[in-house]
């Protein structure tokens, strides 16, 4: 196949305010920015890019496309993401996974691997 996933882009109402937490979150790092777009990639080159877009209208129902985050230490994960500014969803413990949103109210998944 001659196609692959190179980035992923989450809509935000505060585009500093996002790349703040993003660059925390996945530890990586801003790549380029504009007024409205911010880039941020692994600063190793392995990971899926993320970029970051100003949108003017706000969050409202389920999202349609999530972010699984894998991890080992899914307790230790969760609470430290928490600190961030990230708010706790929906908890699978049984399954082994946490629905969290972040700042702007998108949801995402801390897995355990």
């Amino acid at each position: 196949m001659s196609i692959n996933i190179g980035n992923i882009c989450v809509d935000t109402n505060d585009l500093a305010g996002s790349a703040t937490f993003w660059r925390a979150v996945t530890g990586y790092r801003v790549a380029s920015s504009d007024e409205g777009t911010a880039y941020l990639e692994d600063p190793s080159k392995v990971g899926i890019g993320l970029s970051l877009q100003l949108v003017p209208e706000t969050h409202s129902g389920k999202n349609r496309l999530h972010l699984d985050l894998f991890t080992d230490d899914m307790a230790g994960e969760v609470i430290r993401l928490q600190g961030l500014g990230a708010t706790e969803v929906m908890r699978f413990d049984n399954d082994g996974w946490v629905v969290l949103a972040d700042p702007d109210g998108n949801q995402f998944c801390v897995v355990s691997a």
